[in-house]
């Protein structure tokens, strides 16, 4: 089966690299723009979808997935990747103390089946009451600027937290892959049996 992942994510790209499926990266053509008054669960939907759908719609005989996440701090407004030290530096004071939610979409398409199933996996954490001096340190080694939130959870992110809520870690790096593995085993794809 020909699996592609709508994604040009390196984080992605080593997740799904877990299951161990030969694949390949497709970029999807999607604007990601938030809708107004759109919320972080319906966006982090919307994007999954749109993504898997769109790859699907240029290889509709391929197994098709997108994925995308977002962060917010009230259930209410997205937090998105910072893209520079300043923004990260204010996205983590604004952390600081509190519990951020992530929701991470994930989309299974195949255009030539008429298959489409997607889940959007929440997991939070706790972060811990930061100075400047801790902040500033944590980007100035780790430069998180393309992470929703503002840290990387499997580096030097984890000291950032008192505590993870979730069923799913790997959602929180970018790709809900329990939720994944079971979509894929209900399209006959079975990561411990190769070939099957």
């Amino acid at each position: 089966m020909n699996i592609i992942l709508a994604s040009t994510s390196r984080y992605r790209r080593a997740l799904l690299e877990r299951l161990r499926f030969d694949f390949r990266c497709v970029a999807p053509d999607v604007d990601e723009t938030p809708v107004a008054g759109e919320l972080p669960l319906d966006l982090a939907t919307r994007l999954s979808r749109a993504k898997a759908r769109e790859v699907a719609n240029r290889f509709p005989a391929a197994m098709v997935i997108g994925s995308d996440q977002v962060a917010s701090i009230d259930g209410r407004t997205a937090i998105g990747k910072p893209g520079s030290f300043e923004a990260a530096r204010a996205q983590l004071r604004a952390s600081s103390g509190t519990a951020v939610t992530f929701y991470t979409g994930v989309a299974l398409n195949c255009a030539a089946r008429g298959m489409e199933r997607f889940h959007v996996e929440l997991f939070s954490v706790q972060f811990r009451e930061l100075s400047d001096r801790q902040i500033e340190s944590y980007l100035r080694r780790e430069q998180p600027y393309d992470c929703a939130g503002s840290f990387k959870a499997e580096g030097l992110g984890i000291a950032l937290f008192e505590k993870m809520v979730g069923d799913d870690p790997s959602s929180l790096e970018g790709l809900p892959l329990i939720r994944l593995n079971q979509m894929l085993l209900r399209e006959g794809l079975d990561a411990l049996v190769p070939g099957t």
